[in-house]
């Protein structure tokens, strides 16, 4: 009988640690792993969500940075972290676009991670010094045909969805463009300002505040209708290349295994954050388009881009660094 007893205790732990952790969680501050430098789009992106989150949960939350082979770091990083709810991560594009861009590939993100939230997506644009000779697309255009590849742009990064955007562009458009990859969209404007660099192409959120001071210009917004903060600026079909609309998608994804009460909490939190006011408000200032819903809507994102970046990375031709 002691044998029996004792069985059938472990059998009600194991039953019930699921949700004695629910009931525990959060029991210490909160991580947010992204795989950029500070100062960037997922840097400003994760701050606002964290603090909503801190908010809600009654934890600290704390952004990590861990940049470095594409974001490949910092995925790892999470994928390996305890799948107790504590370590998350906020995602952008190269989530999807580095399964289809490094071979072997580095992760599974459908088997590895469990989505929490997609957050919201941002335009992607391509800008200039305020100072360029480029008054727009067409000008850009004419420049690249006459000397390929004498003009160059920055990026995020190889394979970022700016970069695969601009090479389709560049393609159809019959030009050579000379891609300078950075790691994050950061450093990338700070050369454009300082003169180092013509063009970057980057999210709508990371040039708003130098277009604001008149130090940057945006020649084509990379999105099929005109950015709230770009009015006056002509989408990139406006501008006589329809099919090229890109932009930059953020979500919050933890560790495969992480209990479903644990992922449900948070994905309330975030909902509650998403429809806020004051987290509205500070996306949509910059350019962003919030986007609160199931926790499907972020898996079936994943998947489909997962699938559209293996189709372009191929048709681009684009090689990891």
């Amino acid at each position: 009988m002691r044998i029996f007893w004792r069985c059938t205790a472990l059998v009600l732990v194991g039953l019930w640690a699921p949700a004695l952790m629910a009931q525990a969680f959060p029991s210490k501050p909160i991580k947010i792993v992204i795989g950029y430098p500070p100062g960037g789009a997922v840097d400003v992106v994760a701050r606002t969500i964290g603090q909503s989150l801190s908010t809600a949960l009654g934890q600290a939350v704390v952004i990590e940075h861990k940049p470095g082979a594409s974001t490949n770091i910092a995925v790892k990083a999470v994928i390996a972290a305890e799948p107790d709810g504590h370590t998350l991560m906020l995602a952008a594009n190269a989530l999807a676009a580095n399964m289809a861009l490094f071979q072997p590939p580095p992760f599974d993100a459908e088997r590895d991670l469990a989505p929490i939230a997609l957050i919201g997506r941002v335009p992607v644009v391509l800008a200039a010094q305020a100072q360029a000779p480029f008054d727009g697309i067409g000008a850009l255009v004419s420049a690249a045909k006459a000397q390929p590849k004498s003009i160059a742009y920055g990026s995020p990064g190889n394979g970022s969805t700016p970069h695969l955007a601009v090479e389709l562009f560049a393609h159809a458009a019959g030009m050579s463009l000379l891609h300078i990859p950075y790691r994050g969209g950061a450093p990338a404007i700070t050369d454009v300002l300082g003169g180092q660099l013509p063009l970057v192409a980057v999210n709508a959120l990371e040039v708003w505040p130098h277009v604001k001071s008149a130090k940057l210009k945006v020649l084509a917004v990379l999105s099929p209708q005109r950015s709230a903060i770009f009015p006056d600026v002509p989408t990139i079909a406006e501008s006589g290349y329809p099919g090229f609309e890109a932009s930059v998608w953020y979500g919050l994804l933890a560790p495969t295994g992480t209990p479903p009460a644990v992922l449900r909490q948070l994905h309330e939190a975030v909902q509650k954050g998403l429809h806020s006011k004051e987290v509205r408000d500070k996306l949509t200032a910059v350019g962003g388009d919030v986007t609160p819903g199931p926790t499907e809507a972020l898996a079936q994102l994943i998947r489909s881009e997962r699938q559209r970046y293996t189709a372009l990375v191929r048709q681009a031709n684009i090689k990891p660094d």
